[in-house]
C-alpha cells in the first residue's frame, strides 16, 4: 500500500441565503472591482508655514516637531503674559483712582491740591 498519495480535499457544502445547499467549488467567484482611491487635497493652514519651510529646505523632522510642539506653546505663553499684564494695568488704574479719591476726601485743601498735582502728573 502506497501512503504517499495526496489526500483529496474534503467536499464542502454551504447553505445559500435562499435556503438551498450547494458545493463551495460551484459558487460563482466574487468579481473583483477596481479599487477607487479618493484623494482630497487641501491648502495647508497658515500655522504650518514653518513646517513647510523646514521640510522644503531639508532641515528635517526635528525642526518640524519643534514647530508643531513649540508653536502653540509659544502662543499660549504669550497669551498668558498678555493677560497678566492687562490685569496688572487694571489694578494700577484702580489703585491710583482709589488713592486720588481718598486724598481728595480726607485731606481738605492740601489734599485737593495734592490730588490735583497727582492727576496732572498722570496725564503727562
Amino acid at each position: 500500500m502506497n501512503t504517499n498519495l495526496p489526500v483529496p480535499e474534503p467536499v464542502r457544502v454551504v447553505q445559500l441565503p435562499d435556503g438551498t445547499y450547494t458545493y463551495t467549488n460551484q459558487l460563482p467567484a466574487p468579481q473583483a472591482q477596481p479599487q477607487q482611491i479618493v484623494q482630497h487635497i487641501h491648502q495647508a493652514p497658515p500655522d504650518r508655514t514653518v513646517q513647510r519651510i523646514a521640510l522644503g529646505s531639508g532641515v528635517g523632522a526635528g525642526a518640524v516637531a519643534a514647530g508643531v510642539y513649540f508653536g502653540p506653546l509659544l502662543v499660549g505663553v504669550l497669551t498668558a503674559i498678555a493677560a497678566n499684564l492687562a490685569l496688572l494695568a487694571f489694578l494700577v488704574v484702580v489703585l491710583a483712582w482709589g488713592v486720588v479719591t481718598v486724598v481728595k476726601s480726607v485731606g481738605g485743601t492740601d489734599g485737593q491740591a495734592a490730588a490735583k498735582s497727582l492727576s496732572k502728573s498722570r496725564r503727562r
